[in-house]
């Protein structure tokens, strides 16, 4: 079993790329994405971003699980299987905008739907992730179920829940947990006398192909950042301080283009490849893209107060975003095998300066505040060419 993806080395004779139809199913992303980031826009408070966080969570999980099942399948993915998750999930998209209105439970329910279809569609193979064990372990949909029948915060944070749940058992639930599950599982319906079926096996992943999807989908946030700048600056009037702010904007993006496809792996900055289990990999993509696509709805907001302080709750989401963004880069190069010290080194002047502009310069104006994030993705970035490379560990063993 793969138990590792990695960011796609130079091309080897066979190796595969994503298909047409992987492609037009990441349409679906473009989409979402841009949806999810309308509800950081004006001035987000707490509630905003949390909603943000669990709708963009739910979503991800929707696009990772059939780009899993397509990365597996291959050459026999069912094209229509992943046309059904890709309607389930524009529905899903399309619901973002009137989410806190009437079309929750349209969400919830296209959600549901996404997932289940996505189980069927590892049933028929006959076939389990040990890396990915909510393929095959479904109880965080439970929360998502019950919500159909409540309204407002009580549903949101039902759907928390079910997403904890995911979280929970992605990081608990072992390689040799699973299959010994499968293993009763399959014990028991052979003992009641049902119909015999076909013993589940171990999935193979390609760690390339997946690698690539990964990056790809950090591509598809990062142009979402572009579009949300462009949009935002097609609105206002043009002048230095608009100029300022554009230019820093774009500087900021290519830092992040660099760290996270360049300098990392699977679209997770500073993270070597082949190193941690698909398990781990998963997760950390996930809080980066959100991230970053929190970080596109500030940039977007930022470009609308070019003339005035920026309120504190866009100040707030500027910083907060680029910080986990950080924060997740640390993570990742300490799972690469750098030393404490070098990554202290790498992240904490630039996470230590953007936390204290959060909570200290009320009155920056967008440009200050855009520069000076700059200037944080840049040290990383620029000290990672002088610093010796670390050699990567050894690839670890699926529990």
């Amino acid at each position: 079993m793969t138990d590792s993806v990695s960011a796609t080395p130079a091309p080897a004779r066979g190796e595969r790329h994503a298909s047409w139809l992987e492609l037009f199913f990441d349409l679906t992303a473009v989409a979402g994405v841009a949806q999810l980031a309308h509800l950081l826009h004006g001035s987000p408070g707490p509630g905003d971003v949390a909603l943000y966080a669990v709708m963009f969570l739910a979503f991800w999980t929707g696009w990772m699980l059939f780009t899993v099942y397509g990365n597996v399948s291959g050459e026999e993915t069912r094209t229509w299987t992943v046309l059904a998750g890709m309607f389930g999930m524009a529905v899903m998209a399309a619901s973002v905008h009137g989410v806190r209105e009437d079309r929750a439970g349209a969400f919830a329910l296209a959600y549901i739907l996404v997932r289940s279809l996505a189980g069927k569609a590892w049933e028929r193979r006959g076939e389990y992730v040990p890396d990915l064990p909510i393929t095959q372990l479904g109880l965080g949909l439970t929360p998502w179920i019950v919500s159909m029948w409540f309204d407002g915060t009580a549903r949101y944070v039902l759907w928390a829940l079910g997403l904890a749940i995911d979280l929970a058992v992605m990081f608990t639930v072992s390689g040799k947990r699973l299959s010994a599950r499968v293993e009763a599982q399959y014990a028991g319906r052979a003992a009641s006398g049902r119909r015999a079926s076909p013993k589940p096996v171990a999935a193979l992943m390609d760690a390339p192909h997946l690698g690539e999807r990964l990056g790809l989908f950090q591509l598809i946030v990062l142009g979402e950042a572009v579009a949300q700048v462009v949009a935002a600056a097609s609105q206002v009037a043009w002048d230095a301080a608009l100029y300022g702010v554009g230019v820093g904007a774009f500087l900021l993006l290519l830092l992040l283009w660099s760290l996270s496809l360049r300098h990392g792996a699977d679209g997770v900055p500073m993270l070597a490849w082949d190193v941690l289990p698909v398990r781990l990999v998963l997760p950390l993509h996930c809080f980066v893209a959100g991230s970053v696509a929190a970080l596109a709805a500030a940039l977007g907001n930022a470009v609308e107060y070019t003339d005035h302080p920026l309120p504190g709750s866009v100040r707030w989401l500027l910083c907060g975003s680029l910080a986990v963004y950080l924060a997740i880069a640390g993570v990742a190069a300490l799972g690469s095998g750098r030393r404490a010290r070098e990554v202290l080194l790498l992240v904490g002047p630039s996470l230590a300066a953007v936390l204290v502009t959060a909570a200290l310069a009320r009155d920056a104006a967008a440009v200050q505040l855009v520069w000076l994030l700059v200037l944080a993705a840049a040290w990383p970035r620029v000290l990672l060419d002088r610093l010796p490379r670390t050699p990567a560990p050894a690839r670890p063993s699926t529990p």
